[in-house]
């Protein structure tokens, strides 16, 4: 006796056409994003394509953000992957609504619209706010490096980049020889087109020399920072402008031989990789509400030290937000006599790892640092401080893990900036359904 089946007609064709909205389940992520994508205020994307005339129609911008907020949720950065995406699967096309936008339309979107992709990180937060998933009670504040756009293999240090000038220019001189000598002998070379191999190297030597000079230069701002001056004959001085004892190793504004810069990604900097390793890469941070592991500030630069942050971390907060958290938590990287002193809010950070944060500290030189040290003896303060590290390092082990983001798609620091925040918007957007559904 043959068996009895569902029925199953792969080639049946459908007599009324499938609603779209019934394609995914109940609850589904890519609903709650349609929703919330709806609520927010998206005028500034619209403005760009006033007085567009019936000619020249663009995709809707609402369409837009909503595919790539989406793709950034679910671990979708690339813009072709997003492309095929909207064919493929019933999440992006239930968003896309029977358009299909190229990839380089999807890229051209991001490029244009960044500073309004990043500018509804706000619009998002403060929705978790009105839904009760914010409370600014307790925020963890936290810091973790991304590898910027760029390879490892496109970067020069400061002594090779004077090693390649000379030979490239010694080069060219021979070329120029070379060419001048054949000219005058009649006798073409046609295996070697000299005008090309010329150019080619001028254009290498132009470069290397922008990389050097934008070394010296930031060298030269450093150098100003630390108190130096282009007169200084390598002598540290003192307020009075007295020479004091030792000498800089260095010239003033001259890099050390190590240092380097990256050819693809300028704004990019060398930094320690986890694990081991170095990377050019950006140092991104996060401020993470207790309640629900909301991301309620984030911001990046190219300095690999958390100590200059934490201030501004919660500055961020209170522009986000219009309030400031009651309590502040942090590592022992945001730790500096300045910032426990002008901390606007309650603060418990470590003054060093684990077993060697008891050291001797001078109250009288660093009374707030003695301060800290006093609170970490208290189980208040130790029962506050163990709360860092469940609030402030899964959101970025969720972005590095669960969305798969740990190399930017975009060059250039403000780009990369919008993008982080683009990031942080939809690992919270995640947050939100999960909390809500």
């Amino acid at each position: 006796m043959a068996g009895s089946y569902r029925p199953y007609e792969p080639d049946q064709v459908m007599l009324l056409p499938a609603a779209p909205q019934d394609w995914l389940p109940p609850g589904h992520l890519a609903y709650f994003i349609h929703d919330t994508v709806d609520a927010l205020d998206l005028k500034a994307f619209y403005a760009r394509y006033e007085g567009g005339g019936s000619r020249n129609q663009p995709f809707h911008p609402a369409m837009m953000v909503k595919v790539l907020v989406y793709a950034y949720a679910t671990g979708v950065f690339s813009s072709r992957k997003i492309e095929r995406r909207l064919h493929e699967d019933l999440a992006f096309r239930m968003l896309a609504a029977g358009n299909f936008p190229r990839h380089r339309t999807i890229c051209d979107f991001r490029a244009f619209h960044l500073k309004e992709l990043s500018e509804l990180f706000v619009q998002v937060v403060k929705l978790a706010r009105e839904m009760g998933l914010v409370k600014l009670g307790t925020v963890a504040i936290d810091g973790t490096k991304l590898k910027a756009n760029a390879s490892r293999h496109k970067a020069m240090s400061y002594e090779r980049m004077k090693q390649a000038e000379v030979e490239l220019k010694a080069q060219i001189d021979a070329l120029l020889a070379r060419a001048k000598a054949t000219d005058e002998a009649e006798a073409g070379e046609p295996e070697l087109d000299l005008p090309a191999e010329i150019e080619r190297r001028e254009a290498r030597l132009a470069a290397i020399r922008q990389a050097r000079e934008r070394l010296e230069q930031r060298q030269r701002e450093a150098d100003l920072e630390r108190g130096r001056s282009e007169d200084d004959d390598r002598r540290p001085r003192g307020p009075d402008g007295k020479p004091k004892g030792g000498r800089y190793k260095r010239e003033f504004g001259v890099p050390e031989d190590k240092a380097q810069e990256n050819f693809t990604d300028p704004d990019s900097r060398i930094m320690k990789r986890a694990g081991g390793g170095f990377d050019p890469a950006y140092n991104a941070q996060t401020a993470v509400d207790e309640a629900a592991h909301i991301i309620v500030a984030a911001e990046l630069n190219n300095v690999a030290p958390d100590a200059n942050w934490l201030l501004p971390m919660i500055q961020a907060v209170k522009d986000n937000l219009s309030e400031l958290p009651a309590l502040g938590l942090a590592d022992a990287g945001y730790r500096s006599e300045d910032n426990l002193k002008n901390a606007p809010i309650e603060l418990v950070v470590a003054l060093g790892r684990e077993g060697k944060e008891h050291a001797e500290i001078d109250a009288g030189q660093y009374p707030h640092t003695a301060a800290m040290a006093a609170k970490l003896q208290t189980e208040g303060g130790k029962a506050a401080y163990r709360k860092r590290k469940w609030i402030a390092e899964p959101p970025n082990g969720w972005i590095k893990n669960v969305l798969s983001f740990r190399q930017f798609s975009l060059r250039g620091l403000h780009r990369v900036q919008a993008e982080w925040k683009l990031v942080c918007m939809a690992l919270n957007l995640r947050r939100m359904a999960s909390m809500t559904g």
